[in-house]
Protein backbone atom coordinates (compact mmCIF):
# COMPACT_ATOMS: atom_id res chain seq x y z
CA UNK A 1 0.00 0.00 0.00
CA UNK A 2 1.18 3.39 -0.81
CA UNK A 3 2.91 5.71 1.92
CA UNK A 4 3.85 8.74 0.81
CA UNK A 5 1.00 11.41 -0.28
CA UNK A 6 3.05 11.52 -3.60
CA UNK A 7 2.01 7.99 -4.01
CA UNK A 8 -1.29 8.11 -2.67
CA UNK A 9 -1.63 10.59 -5.54
CA UNK A 10 -0.60 8.84 -8.53
CA UNK A 11 -2.87 6.44 -7.22
CA UNK A 12 -5.60 8.42 -7.16
CA UNK A 13 -4.47 9.96 -10.92
CA UNK A 14 -3.87 6.73 -12.20
CA UNK A 15 -7.91 5.87 -11.33
CA UNK A 16 -8.81 8.66 -13.07
CA UNK A 17 -6.87 8.10 -16.28
CA UNK A 18 -8.10 4.73 -16.72
CA UNK A 19 -11.36 5.62 -16.77
CA UNK A 20 -11.38 8.50 -19.34
CA UNK A 21 -8.65 6.20 -21.37
CA UNK A 22 -11.50 3.43 -21.09
CA UNK A 23 -14.04 6.02 -22.19
CA UNK A 24 -11.46 6.82 -25.28
CA UNK A 25 -10.92 3.44 -26.49
CA UNK A 26 -15.00 2.16 -26.00
CA UNK A 27 -15.62 5.35 -28.55
CA UNK A 28 -13.15 3.99 -31.10
CA UNK A 29 -14.22 0.60 -30.59
CA UNK A 30 -17.78 1.77 -31.43
CA UNK A 31 -16.92 3.54 -34.59
CA UNK A 32 -14.94 0.83 -36.17
CA UNK A 33 -17.24 -1.64 -35.33
CA UNK A 34 -19.86 0.36 -37.64
CA UNK A 35 -17.84 1.01 -40.29
CA UNK A 36 -17.30 -3.14 -40.15
CA UNK A 37 -20.60 -3.74 -39.78
CA UNK A 38 -21.60 -1.52 -42.82
CA UNK A 39 -18.55 -3.54 -44.88
CA UNK A 40 -20.19 -6.74 -43.48
CA UNK A 41 -24.08 -5.36 -44.89
CA UNK A 42 -22.39 -4.38 -48.16
CA UNK A 43 -23.18 -0.88 -48.34
CA UNK A 44 -20.74 1.20 -49.78
CA UNK A 45 -22.03 4.36 -48.94
CA UNK A 46 -22.59 3.76 -45.69
CA UNK A 47 -19.15 2.13 -45.20
CA UNK A 48 -17.42 5.38 -47.12
CA UNK A 49 -19.27 7.30 -44.43
CA UNK A 50 -18.40 4.88 -41.67
CA UNK A 51 -14.62 5.42 -42.64
CA UNK A 52 -14.64 9.21 -43.05
CA UNK A 53 -15.27 8.71 -38.97
CA UNK A 54 -13.05 6.32 -38.05
CA UNK A 55 -9.81 7.75 -39.76
CA UNK A 56 -9.78 10.80 -37.28
CA UNK A 57 -10.84 8.79 -34.29
CA UNK A 58 -8.33 6.11 -34.96
CA UNK A 59 -5.42 9.73 -35.27
CA UNK A 60 -6.99 11.20 -32.32
CA UNK A 61 -6.55 7.81 -30.16
CA UNK A 62 -2.34 8.12 -31.04
CA UNK A 63 -2.56 11.40 -30.38
CA UNK A 64 -3.87 10.90 -26.63
CA UNK A 65 -1.66 7.60 -26.41
CA UNK A 66 -4.52 5.30 -26.28
CA UNK A 67 -3.65 3.42 -29.44
CA UNK A 68 -0.43 3.10 -30.66
CA UNK A 69 0.52 4.85 -34.02
CA UNK A 70 1.11 1.26 -35.78
CA UNK A 71 -2.08 -0.68 -34.37
CA UNK A 72 -4.48 2.70 -35.02
CA UNK A 73 -2.30 2.35 -39.39
CA UNK A 74 -3.05 -1.21 -39.32
CA UNK A 75 -7.00 -1.31 -38.71
CA UNK A 76 -7.18 1.66 -40.99
CA UNK A 77 -5.46 0.42 -43.93
CA UNK A 78 -7.16 -3.36 -43.22
CA UNK A 79 -11.04 -1.31 -43.23
CA UNK A 80 -9.22 0.39 -46.55
CA UNK A 81 -8.78 -2.77 -47.89
CA UNK A 82 -12.37 -3.89 -47.49
CA UNK A 83 -13.91 -1.38 -48.68
CA UNK A 84 -12.14 -0.91 -51.80
CA UNK A 85 -12.56 -5.06 -52.24
CA UNK A 86 -16.68 -3.60 -52.41
CA UNK A 87 -16.29 -1.94 -55.54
Amino acid sequence: MANTPQAKKRIRRNAARTIVNGNRTGRIRTFVKKAESALEAGDKAAATAAMAQVQPELMRGVAKGVLHKNTASRKFSRLTKRLSALA
